[in-house]
């Protein structure tokens, strides 16, 4: 890439960054919601946002210099301009149950961004920050990022292609889901199969008692319980026609270890299913936006989060398929099987016993 090239490459990136934080500052403030209901001057946003005038005023114009949102008449004097979202942006920056739904990314780029003097001590001296430090900002990003997905894809269509899963599912089986975070895996998965009962684990309390309310909210509170313990100390588990992890292996200080513990979970019939980052298969140099993305993540969250913990293996966000085929050999799996199931962002993974 020439100079000039590499300058206006950098350029773009510094407008998305602003960007990016600008729809974390709107969303925090429930500024889309607003101007989707009708037309705001700055001042009765402002009001009804619970925001200072000026700053709401200048939000309110970054967002339209941007494109993110429109201005009825830019000629007139600022606190006569009224400002709206447009409706095909609606389910990008504020419909929660829509697959396009952004928001949470940008909450996951501030919680990053606030742990930046940690994330420098820690690439000093080989420390880490742990997931609790980034705080409910970077928890709830990652939750609502992928909760669209759990709650309408996985349940309808990635499960049924997994027919012993979705046989045992439907008569009523029962499910471990690892790394659970805030539940959505899990409340995906009991909405989907009616008499199906989810046990959640996952380390993070407060991930654990946001799930256990989610659960409650939607009626679950009967079949889809949640766990804090970790599953690898788990000395009597409980057997499960379906164990599941989805986008934490990489995480996790220990994967042969938790994954030893899934192959125990599973019945003798039964599914482990991995779902984890879709990064090509082997480093190649210039790579392609998804792979720049699981970078990105892996250098301020996941690899300092990974190596918070002593002993940690370190895998980071960037974990190719013969990696977690190492991880499951070494848990005693006989094979990994990558299954045949498109998502731009994920790869999904059977380990058979």
């Amino acid at each position: 890439m020439k100079s000039d090239e590499l300058a206006d490459h950098l350029f773009t990136a510094v407008l998305g960054t602003f960007d990016v934080l600008g729809v974390h500052i709107g969303s925090s403030f429930g500024l889309y919601d607003l101007l989707t209901e009708q037309p705001h001057t700055s001042a009765e946003a402002a009001a009804a946002a619970g925001m200072a005038e000026r700053y709401c005023r200048e939000w309110l114009e970054q967002q339209t210099v941007a494109g993110l949102i429109d201005v009825d008449d830019p000629a007139l004097p600022a606190p006569e301009r009224r400002y709206t979202l447009p409706a095909e942006h609606a389910p990008v920056l504020c419909d929660r149950d829509s697959l396009s739904y952004f928001t949470p990314f940008a909450r996951v780029v501030a919680a990053a961004a606030v742990q930046l003097p940690a994330l420098l001590e820690a690439y000093r001296t080989g420390g880490g920050v742990g997931w609790h430090e980034y705080g409910e900002v970077m928890r709830t990003g990652q939750a609502d990022a992928n909760r669209p997905l759990f709650l309408h894809v996985l349940g309808s269509d990635w499960l049924p292609a997994l027919p012993a899963a979705h046989r045992a599912l439907t008569a009523g089986g029962r499910v471990a889901d690892i790394g659970c975070g805030d539940g959505w895996s899990a409340i995906g998965i009991a909405l989907a199969y009616p008499n199906a009962r989810v046990d959640g684990f996952d380390l993070d309390p407060a991930s654990i008692e946001a799930a256990r309310a989610n659960a409650a909210g939607y009626g679950l509170g009967d079949r889809v319980r949640f766990h804090h313990a970790d599953v690898a100390d788990l000395t009597a588990a409980e057997r499960y026609d379906l164990v599941t992890a989805f986008e934490c292996v990489h995480d996790m200080p220990d994967p042969v270890g938790v994954l030893r513990a899934a192959r125990a979970m599973a019945r003798p019939d039964g599914t482990v299913l991995v779902m984890d980052e879709r990064v090509p298969e082997t480093f190649s140099g210039p790579g392609d936006p998804v792979e720049q993305l699981m970078y990105g993540m892996s250098l301020l969250i996941c690899l300092p989060d990974g190596l918070s913990h002593a002993g940690s293996v370190g895998t980071g966000t960037v974990m190719r398929p013969d990696t977690l085929r190492r991880y499951a050999h070494e848990a005693g799996f006989a094979r990994l099987e990558v299954l045949d199931i498109d998502h731009d962002l994920f790869r999904l993974y059977q380990l058979h016993p």
